[in-house]
């Protein structure tokens, strides 16, 4: 299930949010207490309060690249295993621009009959090291973790 706010990655960007969303309605002319605010965050998210979303936000491992970081996941649904060999923070360290220089080709097009192989990709992901960016079935372009 996809959400408005999916791409929030933390517990601290869903306090922000709540915040944000108490100025929205203030400015509207409706007051609301911060934990009614964290509720109705929580239910954006799909959680069924509060306590729910903030166990599970802060139970998500952060994905932090750095240069020379081994990796690992999928790139348009094919698994690799790589290097970051570039990383440039966005968004104040909730998103991230990676350059992943894989060490097999990867191929992305799923038809017997044709092949195209990357060896490197450049992908915009969140905190939790997944693509905003999904395919055609829904399944997001990259999902990426730190090799363990």
């Amino acid at each position: 299930m996809q959400t408005p706010h999916e791409t929030l990655p933390t517990r601290e960007a869903a306090k922000r949010r709540a915040r944000e969303l108490r100025m929205e309605l203030a400015a509207q002319g409706t007051s609301l207490t911060h934990s009614a605010a964290l509720e109705l965050v929580a239910r954006e998210l799909g959680y069924r309060d509060w306590n729910t979303a903030s166990a599970r936000l802060s139970n998500r491992p952060e994905f932090k690249p750095a240069l020379g970081m081994r990796v690992t996941g999928t790139y348009l649904k094919q698994p690799f295993r790589g290097e970051i060999i570039a990383a440039r923070e966005m968004a104040g360290g909730e998103a991230y621009e990676i350059t992943i220089q894989f060490d097999e080709p990867v191929d992305v097009v799923s038809f017997d009959s044709f092949s195209a192989f990357r060896h490197r990709v450049t992908a915009r992901v969140s905190s939790e090291g997944e693509s905003r960016e999904r395919t055609g079935d829904g399944e997001r372009h990259m999902v990426v973790a730190e090799e363990e």
